[in-house]
């Protein structure tokens, strides 16, 4: 697959998790889930230190999420980034896209690799 289509493919599904929402509304992570509710998704937060975020159940980890999602947009540093894709295979999950505006973002070499390696379709970055 192309990039586009991994984009299309991730967008496609409706309903995902969104790793690394922050406690603070202001925060572009907190900007960034209202934005995908306004427009018909149904982003899943996942933050262990909070139960829920703009009225909607918070998680801890992905394999927590009931029922499952089948893609998380990452947005976690580097490091934890590595972990977190290996959470996403335990939870069966398919589709990862690492955030990146500007910098290195969420992007791991070692999680793209680990993806690649899982059978999880990966996009690294491509936010504009």
């Amino acid at each position: 697959m192309t990039v586009m289509e991994r984009i299309q493919d991730f967008l496609g599904q409706k309903r995902f998790a969104i790793v690394g929402v922050s406690r603070q509304p202001k925060d572009f992570s907190r900007v960034l889930l209202r934005e995908f509710r306004q427009k018909g998704f149904d982003p899943v937060p996942v933050n262990p230190e909070a139960r829920e975020m703009e009225g909607v159940p918070c998680f801890a980890r992905l394999q927590e999420i009931e029922p499952p999602v089948d893609g998380a947009l990452l947005m976690t540093p580097p490091a934890l980034t590595d972990r977190v894709v290996r959470d996403c295979a335990e939870a069966g999950i398919k589709r990862v896209w690492m955030y990146r505006a500007t910098g290195q973002g969420a992007v791991s070499a070692d999680a793209v690799k680990f993806c690649e390696a899982n059978g999880i379709s990966v996009i690294a970055g491509e936010c504009r």
